[in-house]
C-alpha cells in the first residue's frame, strides 16, 4: 500500500509538472465524453417522448402529403398540419370495421407557441390524462390546460385568453379576441405531449373558424368523431385497430379508396430516427476520434517523460523501489489523466443535454434535460478509462524494461 501510495504520489508530482499537456490530454477526452453522453442523454429521452406520445396510436388518417408530416403535425404537434379532410368522406372511413377508435383532430390555433387542440374527452383518455383541477368541457370556447401549458402561462381556472391563428410560438397571426377562451381544467403532468397542449372540443374550433354560418353543428360531433354535416372538416384523424390484422389492409384501403392518406406513427418515427441517426453517428464519429487524440496524446507525452526521466528510474532502484513501482507510475498516470476526463466530461455532457432542453423547452418542442443518469453511460466511462491506460501500456513496459538493474547499470 505505501508502494502504491508513493506511486500516486509521483505520478501526480510528473502530472503537475507537465500540466499544460496533461490538461490538454484531459480535455480532449473530456470533449469527446462528453460529447457522446450528450447524444446519449438526447437520443434515449427523445425515443422515450416519441413512443409515449404514439402509444395507442396505431394510424394517423389526414390529408395527403408527406406522411411524417402528417405523424410530426399529428401525434407529436412539432409540425404544420398537411391540410384538413372533410368529415363526410372521413366518416365512411372510420366507419369500417377495422376500426376501433378514432379521435378526432381540429387544429390551427395556438396560445403564446401552445397548441390549442380541438377533439373530444377520448383523446385525454389516450394519454391517461386526469383532472388535476376543475373539470373537462362541457360546451364550446371552454379549454383545458396541460400541466405544462398551464405552468407557463400563468392560466387559472376562471382566466380567458384568446387563440391565435397559426401554430407558431408567436402565434403566427391575429387573434381571435371576440371569442376568448375560459379555462375550465387544468389535466395532471402525463410525461407525455398532452402535458404542452391546450385542449378543447372540435365545436370550439369550429366556431372560431366557421366558414358556413348557415350550417347547424352537429351535437353528436366531439363523441362520435365525426358529423353529418357535409361542410364541416377536421385535421386528422388518430385511429386504433380492432384487430391486429388490420395493420395489413386498412392503410392501403385508406390510401386507395379515399382523398386522404394513412400514416404509421411506428413506421414514421422509424424513418425519423434513421434520418437523425446519420448527423448523431457523424457527430459520435467526431467524439470518437476526439478520444483516440486523446489517448495518442497521453501515449507520446508519457514515451517522451520516459527519455527526460531516465535519471528518475535509476534514482528509484538505487533506493530500493522493485520495477514493478514505475510501470505503476507510468500507468497512474494514464489512469489520473483518464479518470478526470471522464469526470470533465461526464459533467459536460449532463450540462450540455440539460442546455439544450432548456433551449427548446422555450418553444415547448421537446422536454429533455441533463437530470437523468443511464446505464450507458458507465460503459462509455469505462471505455475511456480502459482507453487512457491501454495509451500508458507500452510507455508502462518501456520504463519497467528501462528500469532493470542492467539497463541502469549501462546508463
Amino acid at each position: 500500500m505505501n508502494n502504491f501510495t508513493a506511486a500516486i504520489g509521483i505520478a501526480l508530482a510528473y502530472l503537475r509538472e507537465k500540466k499544460l499537456s496533461a490538461a490538454l490530454n484531459v480535455l480532449l477526452l473530456a470533449l469527446g465524453v462528453g460529447t457522446i453522453i450528450a447524444l446519449l442523454l438526447i437520443l434515449h429521452q427523445a425515443e422515450t417522448r416519441m413512443s409515449r406520445d404514439a402509444a395507442g396510436i396505431d394510424l394517423v388518417i389526414g390529408a395527403k402529403g408527406s406522411p411524417m408530416q402528417l405523424v410530426l403535425s399529428s401525434v407529436f404537434q412539432v409540425d404544420i398540419p398537411t391540410g384538413n379532410v372533410p368529415i363526410a368522406e372521413a366518416s365512411l372511413i372510420i366507419s369500417e370495421p377495422a376500426v376501433k377508435l378514432a379521435i378526432p383532430l381540429a387544429l390551427g390555433d395556438s396560445y403564446r407557441g401552445f397548441r390549442i387542440v380541438g377533439t373530444n374527452p377520448a383523446y385525454i383518455t389516450l394519454y391517461k390524462g386526469t383532472v388535476a383541477s376543475g373539470r373537462l368541457w362541457d360546451k364550446p370556447l371552454e379549454a383545458v390546460l396541460g400541466a405544462d401549458t398551464a405552468r407557463a402561462t400563468g392560466l387559472t381556472i376562471g382566466k380567458t385568453f384568446a387563440g391565435a391563428h397559426g401554430l407558431t410560438d408567436t402565434g403566427g397571426g391575429s387573434a381571435h379576441h371576440e371569442q376568448p377562451y375560459t379555462v375550465v381544467g387544468i389535466l395532471a403532468p402525463t410525461g407525455s405531449v398532452l402535458d404542452r397542449l391546450i385542449v378543447t372540443s372540435v365545436s370550439s374550433v369550429w366556431k372560431l373558424h366557421d366558414h358556413a354560418p348557415g350550417k347547424a353543428h352537429d351535437k353528436h360531433a366531439d363523441h362520435a368523431g365525426h358529423s353529418d354535416d357535409e361542410g364541416r372538416e377536421v385535421t386528422a384523424y388518430l385511429v386504433q385497430y380492432a384487430t391486429p390484422l388490420a395493420a395489413v389492409s386498412f392503410p392501403r384501403f385508406v390510401n386507395a379508396s379515399s382523398s386522404m392518406q394513412a400514416a404509421s406513427p411506428a413506421m414514421e418515427s422509424a424513418r425519423l430516427f434513421q434520418l437523425l441517426g446519420v448527423g448523431m453517428n457523424a457527430l459520435k464519429g467526431f467524439a470518437a476520434i476526439m478520444l483516440v487524440c486523446a489517448a495518442l496524446g497521453i501515449f507520446v507525452g508519457l514515451m517522451n517523460a520516459l527519455d527526460e526521466r531516465r535519471a528518475d528510474l535509476a534514482l528509484l532502484r538505487v533506493l530500493g523501489a522493485p520495477p514493478g513501482m514505475v510501470v505503476v507510475v507510468t500507468l497512474a498516470q494514464g489512469l489520473i489523466v483518464g479518470l478526470l476526463g471522464v469526470i470533465l466530461g461526464l459533467l459536460l455532457g449532463h450540462a450540455g443535454a440539460e442546455w439544450i432542453g432548456q433551449t427548446y423547452a422555450e418553444s415547448q418542442r421537446v422536454a429533455i434535460g441533463g437530470r437523468i443518469w443511464l446505464i450507458e453511460e458507465c460503459w462509455i466511462a469505462l471505455g475511456a478509462l480502459g482507453l487512457a491506460l491501454a495509451a500508458a501500456m507500452i510507455p508502462a513496459w518501456r520504463a519497467y524494461v528501462d528500469a532493470t538493474p542492467e539497463l541502469l547499470a549501462s546508463h
